[in-house]
């Protein structure tokens, strides 16, 4: 973005939520609390709902849209995926800038739509894939070289929400835009498999993908999990990274240095209590296993600051429309072949 005009710092720059469910209600609680934002206006088809989020936070309840895009600079859309094209191309018209939470909208057609009218407007657009404002994919960033193979996991209990979509638009699309974003060349083959449990979409699902460049990633996403679990390892040819997006911590393995000799017995239990560095003999090499520094906080907090950050200034946010969209446009070609498994199997 360029030519942006930068809003008087004496004026509050006025921010609003549409849609007050449980993301709606985590938007409204974080902007309530941010120094360079004030929250103005809530919007829900539950008149009572919005009046309450908006008293306990000090805005105010609207009736419309219209209502709404004239009490606010930006807004963030937190409402079912089907709503969010009309929503945001209205509120871009008006020259808002805008946050969707993902899935971003329902086909590329539309998500290409929305990125040149943010363009034509000159206003961000952002898109609300929350990992990339985990610590822990900072400290990933810092390590990376050249990643050949990178397996994702993403577990979670049955959320009854979001059932509008399958678990791939629901939860693996958090990944997609991650490995995509660190991979950088484009995928040429997708080979995916899923099964609708305790909905009528997929509910877990895997997917092999293998890009351009040779790298190879294996994603497993799923909504019916007892246990809750999101992690992410790279492999790449001085190292291995193991990174916990719920703990926000991690280790790397790597070979040692010359200088590096193998850690006494008492040294690698003590080690590996304590979460420091060790070194092992291994397969005639030494290894080093040391811990990632992260620092930690909350990844909507700092994605919500950065969206106003990036508001008030006219830059680009980490995930704009473009990247969003390339990320749909991978999980539509993954829920495809899976519907058509689905339809081809024995029955």
């Amino acid at each position: 973005m360029t030519d942006t005009p930068i809003p008087n710092s004496q004026q509050p720059f006025r921010v609003g939520v549409v849609g007050a469910g449980s993301m709606g209600k985590n938007h409204a609680r974080i902007f309530g609390g941010l120094e360079d934002a004030q929250l103005s206006a809530i919007l829900d088809d539950r008149a009572d709902v919005a009046q309450d989020i908006a008293a306990k936070y000090h805005a105010r309840a609207v009736a419309n849209l219209d209502e709404f895009t004239n009490a606010v600079d930006a807004a963030t859309i937190a409402t079912p995926t089907v709503t969010h094209f009309a929503i945001a191309k209205h509120l871009l018209e008006h020259g808002k800038h805008v946050l969707v939470e993902k899935p971003f909208v329902e086909t590329p057609e539309q998500a290409r739509e929305l990125c040149a009218l943010a363009q034509k407007q000159n206003v961000v657009l952002q898109v609300g894939h929350i990992e990339r404002f985990n610590p822990v994919l900072s400290a990933l960033e810092a390590r990376l070289a050249h990643p050949r193979f990178i397996e994702a996991t993403r577990l979670s209990p049955y959320p009854g929400r979001s059932l509008d979509v399958g678990v791939v638009l629901d939860v693996m699309i958090h990944d997609l835009e991650i490995i995509l974003h660190l991979v950088r060349s484009p995928w040429v083959q997708v080979d995916a498999v899923g099964v609708p449990i305790l909905s009528k979409r997929e509910d877990i699902a895997n997917v092999r993908l293998r890009f351009q460049n040779g790298c190879v990633a294996n994603i497993t996403a799923s909504r019916i999990s007892q246990d809750k679990l999101r992690k992410i390892r790279v492999f790449q040819p001085d190292a291995y990274l193991s990174l916990d997006y719920q703990n926000q911590s991690g280790y790397l393995l790597r070979l040692a240095r010359d200088d590096e000799k193998e850690s006494s017995l008492l040294g690698k239990l003590l080690g590996v209590a304590a979460d420091a560095t060790i070194v092992t003999e291994f397969a005639g090499k030494r290894i080093v296993r040391e811990p990632v520094e992260v620092d930690k906080g909350e990844p909507l907090k700092r994605e919500l600051a950065d969206f106003v950050a990036c508001a008030r200034a006219g830059a680009q946010p980490k995930v704009g429309g473009y990247e969003a969209t390339a990320a749909l446009e991978l999980a539509l070609e993954i829920t495809r072949q899976i519907e058509q498994n689905q339809t081809h199997a024995p029955s």
